[in-house]
């Protein structure tokens, strides 16, 4: 918005297709939304009971700058336990969401016209985030027929002399991909040669379905460079409770904990005490979750793939998202994802939100039942475009 008022950075409009959503959410009374990554089930009774039971006992001040304690610790005995990596405590930061991490971790590390490198399709607000940190987003595409793993000769084109860092995200948001251990090795061998630092958004650990979730700083050597980014909303289905943690070299999470100071201060205290009674009792609550998702996905990619012109890499490999290929109809993303919103009122994201690499595609998040998705699947089959 251009007004005299603005800082003049903010003149281009900044919004996101996932800001956009809320309003063409609300196009038509019966719109079934496919579009946000926000679960449709609610917190595990056990986590709020506790939490609110902390909270009565007193625990509703500030914590520790870098976070509850108690909290703290039970990230260490999760990553020990799960992928059996010693973090200590002092490379331990609990923000308040990891994307407020991803922002932190960004300012944390970038200087003026340093270059990020982005594994693309990308979360949306990466490039802004690195553009809020003063430093310039460069896209890294990967492709459908390379089922969407980094290519290691395009990514080694794309390093200058101001590289600076590389994000990667898998399982993937947007297109559901995991990276191979292989990828990852060879990903860590760049990372090494042009002395990257490497940010992994972990956010969607617990939805790996084809292989066990391998986390990329537990590999030789990259846990001294690598930022790990995780959160309880997807894990926990914990979106508004708006707490995560990084993970880094304990001399980062001194600058890290310094912006912060000055920006949030620290992360609800209520919310800490619940990711620490999630993670103490994942193993009970997590496994119905997993597997309530995990038959979303099957089920979309299967009703997808019957539809002409409509297509999508089945089996799914991870998170709650599938990345429709939407080509056949010769139509762009908005344009497909548009006519899908006026012809079935089901709202999903275009594909070029998410990189130039996304077009051709569209997203679509799998946060409602099995139910639902019918309902939705049964009304974009009959659009005529695409019999």
């Amino acid at each position: 918005m251009k007004h005299q008022f603005i800082a003049k950075r903010y003149w281009k409009d900044q919004s996101t297709a996932m800001g956009q959503s809320d309003v063409m959410a609300k196009s038509f009374n019966d719109v079934i939304n496919l579009s946000l990554g926000d679960p449709d089930l609610i917190t595990h009774d056990y986590i709020i009971d506790n939490a609110f039971a902390d909270a009565k006992r007193g625990h509703t001040k500030y914590t520790d700058f870098r976070g509850d304690p108690e909290l703290r610790q039970e990230i260490i005995n999760y990553y020990k336990e799960a992928y059996n990596m010693d973090v200590k405590d002092e490379e331990i930061f609990v923000c308040a969401s990891a994307c407020l991490g991803m922002y932190l971790a960004l300012e944390a590390i970038i200087d003026d016209g340093d270059e990020v490198i982005l594994q693309a399709p990308y979360f949306t607000p990466y490039p802004q985030q690195v553009e809020l940190a003063r430093g310039i987003p460069v896209e890294l595409p990967t492709y459908e027929e390379e089922d969407f793993q980094i290519n290691i000769e395009r990514l080694e084109s794309l390093i200058t002399e101001r590289t600076k860092a590389l994000v990667i995200n898998s399982p993937s948001n947007p297109t559901g991909n995991c990276l191979t251990v292989e990828t990852m090795e060879k990903i860590a061998e760049i990372a090494v040669k042009y002395d990257l630092v490497v940010i992994a958004d972990d956010i969607y650990t617990s939805f790996s379905y084809q292989n066990p979730f391998v986390p990329f700083a537990s590999l030789p050597g990259m846990q001294e460079r690598t930022i790990i980014l995780n959160s309880f909303s997807k894990n926990f289905t914990m979106t508004g409770w708006r707490v995560g943690n990084i993970i880094a070299p304990d001399y980062i999470i001194q600058v890290i904990q310094q912006i912060n100071e000055n920006v949030v201060f620290t992360a609800p205290s209520i919310s800490q005490r619940a990711g620490i009674y999630a993670l103490r009792n994942r193993k009970e609550i997590q496994p119905p979750m997993i597997e309530e998702y995990r038959k979303r996905m099957f089920y979309a990619a299967e009703r997808i793939n019957q539809i002409p012109k409509l297509s999508v890499i089945y089996p799914p490999k991870g998170s709650f998202y599938l990345f429709m290929n939407i080509k056949e109809t010769g139509l762009t993303s908005v344009e497909a994802a548009d006519l899908i919103l006026k012809e079935a009122h089901v709202l999903m994201l275009p594909g070029d939100a998410f990189g130039k690499c996304g077009e051709g595609y569209i997203r679509i998040a799998c946060t409602v039942n099995v139910d639902t998705l019918k309902e939705a699947f049964d009304r974009i089959e009959k659009i005529a475009l695409f019999k």
